[in-house]
């Protein structure tokens, strides 16, 4: 049987990874280890982990949208200083 605690641990620990390095698949990592925490949660009957990993990933998809948009605002602004040197 495999282990979805260990799974946990290594989502966990990629994750954090990922995030540190400023990536933001590391909050997709992380928000899969939320609903895997949930899964356990409801197999062992602790329904407490629950409701505080469906607020980790409301905050981790929150994270990924302002990442995203950032970094579209970045390569729009690169884009318009590179034109702007051609025409000068």
């Amino acid at each position: 049987m495999f282990r979805l605690d260990y799974l946990s641990c290594i989502l966990t620990v990629l994750s954090t990874i990922l995030i540190a390095r400023k990536a933001w698949a590391g909050f997709v990592l992380a928000g899969a280890n939320s609903l895997l925490i949930c899964l356990i949660g409801f197999e062992t009957h602790q329904m407490g982990f629950i409701p505080a990993n469906i607020f980790c990933i409301a905050i981790y998809a929150i994270s990924i949208r302002s990442w995203i948009r950032d970094s579209r605002v970045v390569d729009a602004g690169s884009v318009s200083s590179i034109s702007r040197v051609d025409r000068a």
